[in-house]
């Protein structure tokens, strides 16, 4: 399933055991500019413990590859391109986005693992519900796939 931000129905604070797309207050115009805001209160599904910027990663190279055991997400492409793959630790299918709004987050609950790819000089801005904790990371595919079996699917 592909997803992008341009044809999916934002949703406000729904499942938090799903991925999906909130949509970002903006104001301005584009012969003045425009801000767009982000909030704990009203789009930040969680506490903000954690905030990190990633950028200059070449178009033939993927990050993340992991999840984590409790950190929520939410992720923005501030400029360029990101493609987000993910998959639930009880869904059987993969969720492609494409992230090419700064208007637009996408909300990755726990337990998701995750394969990004940027284009187009992407910045990525990332809200984080947890601060850095490496005893967090899921790190290996293979033991990911494991917690599916534990999860009653």
């Amino acid at each position: 399933m592909n997803l992008t931000s341009s044809n999916v129905p934002k949703r406000k604070l729904t499942l938090l055991n799903q991925p999906y797309l909130i949509e970002l207050k903006t104001q301005g115009t584009d012969d003045t500019g425009l801000l767009t805001v982000a909030e704990q209160t009203g789009d930040i599904p969680f506490d903000i413990k954690r905030v990190y910027w990633t950028y200059g990663v070449p178009e033939d190279h993927t990050r993340g590859h992991h999840a984590h055991f409790t950190t929520q997400q939410v992720l923005v492409a501030a400029a360029g391109t990101i493609i987000v793959e993910l998959e639930g630790v009880t869904d059987k299918e993969k969720t492609t986005f494409v992230l090419d709004s700064p208007q637009v987050g996408l909300y990755i609950p726990p337990k998701t693992w995750r394969i990004l790819q940027y284009f187009d000089n992407a910045i990525q801005i990332v809200f984080a519900s947890i601060d850095y904790s490496e005893e967090d990371y899921i790190r290996n595919y293979d033991a990911f796939k494991r917690l599916n079996l534990f999860q009653g699917s």
